[in-house]
């Protein structure tokens, strides 16, 4: 069975972990504190999950996701990662995380600075532009008229291909919109970001998406 290691357990973390293991994954969970810190969420999650380091979560992972604050990408262990697929559910709000000026400026992504960061990873951007709380809710069975879509996008088809399989396990359609340097279409602010939308929708939402904002 696939472990699923994931690196922030705030509202994307924990919810991305409560599907996973819904749908038969053990998953390794980690924040910044101590992994104590989060006995009640793994007693909540049950015996498929632990909490564990950071460092834990990546070297016990089969595939990762990320999902910290953008502003301690650089934070996120490298070489237990290497060779393996990453999900990255991560958001620049330079409010909080201070401004990147390539970002400000539309010369660079989020995922692509976290693609250079783990350059031995194949990443793939996943569950950034989505509520938590849909995450576990909104998910429908496959052929659903209406069903709700989500985006990836990655350097690696292995990678996106992952991605894909993964939402549609967990009840979303999903629309390819690779490479990397793509995914800023579904960064903040874009039309398609947070919207509930289906791939018919998203795939125009991603089209119409300014470069910047």
């Amino acid at each position: 069975m696939t472990t699923l290691g994931i690196i922030g357990a705030g509202n994307i973390g924990s919810q991305v972990a409560r599907a996973a293991i819904a749908h038969g994954y053990d998953v390794v969970i980690a924040n910044s504190r101590d992994p104590r810190t989060l006995d009640d969420l793994v007693a909540e999650l049950g015996p498929r999950a632990r909490a564990a380091t950071a460092e834990e979560a990546a070297r016990d992972a089969d595939v990762a996701l990320v999902a910290v604050p953008f502003g301690a990408y650089r934070e996120v262990p490298v070489e237990p990662l290497d060779g393996k697929i990453v999900l990255d559910a991560n958001n620049y709000y330079w409010e909080r995380d201070g401004h990147v000026e390539a970002l400000d400026r539309g010369e660079a992504t989020s995922s692509g600075l976290l693609q250079d960061h783990l350059a031995g990873s194949k990443v793939a951007k996943a569950f950034n532009h989505i509520r938590s709380t849909d995450i576990t809710t909104d998910g429908t069975p496959a052929g659903t008229p209406g069903r709700r879509a989500l985006a990836t996008a990655s350097d690696f088809p292995e990678a996106a291909a992952w991605v894909v399989r993964f939402y549609d396990e967990l009840g979303f359609d999903a629309v390819d919109t690779s490479p990397l340097a793509e995914s800023w279409r579904v960064e903040r602010d874009r039309p398609a970001y947070v919207a509930r939308q289906d791939a018919g929708e998203l795939r125009q939402n991603l089209a119409r998406a300014p470069r910047t904002i």
